[in-house]
């Protein structure tokens, strides 16, 4: 690298933005995500051994992925190749893949390959890398924000460690912050600026474990506001607020987040915790998920989790399906709202999901016949077939009910459905044990 090349990167890497800027050289310099780099950590001592094999980063945006990355490809001895997978085709590979078979063939070297949004290749794409990446010509580092036992390749996934990177803490967002403020190098030290207390409480609150947005706000707010008397600049509350505007939601519609909070609604509604299900909603409506989704997902859980204890449940989870698609947004959150937690205040029972449970289970178990007395006799001749002779009317006994068997002779006995003690099902487990009393 000649000297105006070396002054020309050096003043591109000042012009970059101060998240980029900032982040880290060595492990030592990371902040959070100790449990994959602390010093007696798996990935701690192989990048230090510089003994790395394939591995998959996954987490929310903001958490490190890239930053731990550039650690490694200023740790390493191997050439390190960065593509993103948004704009990188095959041809990308191809010339990768050359050059390290080269390397590899020629001088000993090996080549680590740097993909970014790795989940954004499709499956030809990530199959093209798979002889590499199994014959050592390449060690892969990916990095994506979607569960990657959804989006990778399962061959792919075999050949790589999977390291899952959690949202930063508040106290590390705040440990960033300042070493922001105060780093004359890296950061915007020179710029003599201090942060309130209460908007650097703000900043690392509202940031929802991303460093980047943090960042982002930090440097916002340095560039526009005015100096004071005292000729410094002062990052007070109300600047934060501006800076930041909002949280964030971390909701992704086609990813593992989108199941995540779905599965936080449905097991509030089962909790019987109002308040969690109405949140949750509000986060998917919030994101612009679609209210029909919710709705469906609203059915299966009255059914599932409520059932016969309050049979309204479904029909109230019907009705707002119906009406969410006929009204629309954003009256439809009022609709979604109700029915969320009308659900979440029922009584609970999963018989019904246990019964039809046992019942498949059964069947895929036990090859039965349906009792001669319980087949069709609508035509002419069942009676020289024995089909449907000596049943008996339940309506024209006592009670409507008369004693016989049902079930298929190779599983009498068993019991599939039992209801529980709790609302309209106490009434439906008394009335079924009257009933057989009177047998």
């Amino acid at each position: 690298m000649d000297l105006f090349e070396y002054a020309r990167e050096k003043t591109l890497e000042q012009e970059s933005p101060l998240a980029s800027r900032l982040r880290p050289s060595t492990l030592e310099e990371v902040v959070g995500q100790q449990h994959i780099v602390g010093k007696d950590k798996l990935l701690y001592r192989a990048i230090k051994a510089d003994k790395l094999s394939s591995i998959i980063f996954y987490g929310p945006p903001g958490t490190g992925k890239t930053t731990l990355a550039k650690v490694i490809a200023n740790t390493t001895s191997a050439n390190f190749t960065q593509i993103n997978a948004t704009a990188a085709g095959k041809k990308d590979m191809e010339a990768v893949v050359k050059q390290a078979q080269n390397d590899r063939g020629m001088y000993g070297k090996k080549t680590i390959l740097f993909i970014d949004e790795i989940h954004r290749f499709n499956k030809g794409q990530q199959d093209y890398l798979l002889p590499f990446v199994e014959d050592g010509t390449i060690i892969l580092i990916g990095a994506t924000t979607e569960n990657p036992y959804f989006e990778v390749n399962g061959a792919l996934l075999s050949r790589s460690v999977i390291f899952e990177l959690r949202q930063l803490e508040k106290d590390e967002i705040k440990t960033l912050i300042q070493r922001a403020l105060t780093d004359p190098v890296k950061g915007m030290g020179n710029y003599q600026a201090v942060m309130d207390e209460d908007a650097m409480e703000f900043l690392a609150d509202m940031a929802g474990g991303d460093a980047r947005a943090a960042l982002n706000a930090v440097e916002l707010g340095i560039l526009t506001t005015k100096r004071s008397e005292d000729g410094k600049i002062h990052i007070t509350l109300e600047v934060a607020q501006e800076c930041i505007q909002k949280r964030v939601i971390r909701y992704d519609k086609g990813g593992d987040n989108h199941y995540d909070i779905i599965s936080a609604f449905i097991k509030s509604m089962r909790g019987s915790d109002p308040d969690a299900a109405v949140y949750y909603l509000a986060k998917m409506l919030y994101a612009g998920e679609d209210v029909k989704f919710i709705a469906r997902r609203m059915m299966i859980c009255a059914s599932e989790d409520v059932g016969n204890a309050d049979p309204h449940a479904i029909m109230v989870a019907t009705s707002a399906a119906l009406a969410v698609e006929r009204v629309g947004m954003p009256e439809a959150q009022i609709i979604l709202a109700q029915a969320a937690s009308y659900i979440a205040c029922a009584p609970k029972s999963n018989a019904a999901v246990n019964a039809i449970s046992a019942a498949m289970e059964s069947v895929r178990k036990v090859k039965t016949t349906v009792p001669s007395h319980l087949q069709d006799a609508h035509y002419g001749g069942h009676t020289n077939l024995n089909h449907g002779v000596g049943y008996q009317y339940a309506h024209d006994f006592p009670n409507h009910y008369v004693k016989q068997q049902y079930l298929p002779t190779e599983i009498l006995g068993a019991k599939f459905y039992e209801p529980g003690d709790l609302g309209y099902e106490k009434n439906i487990k008394e009335y079924l044990k009257k009933i057989k009393e009177s047998d």
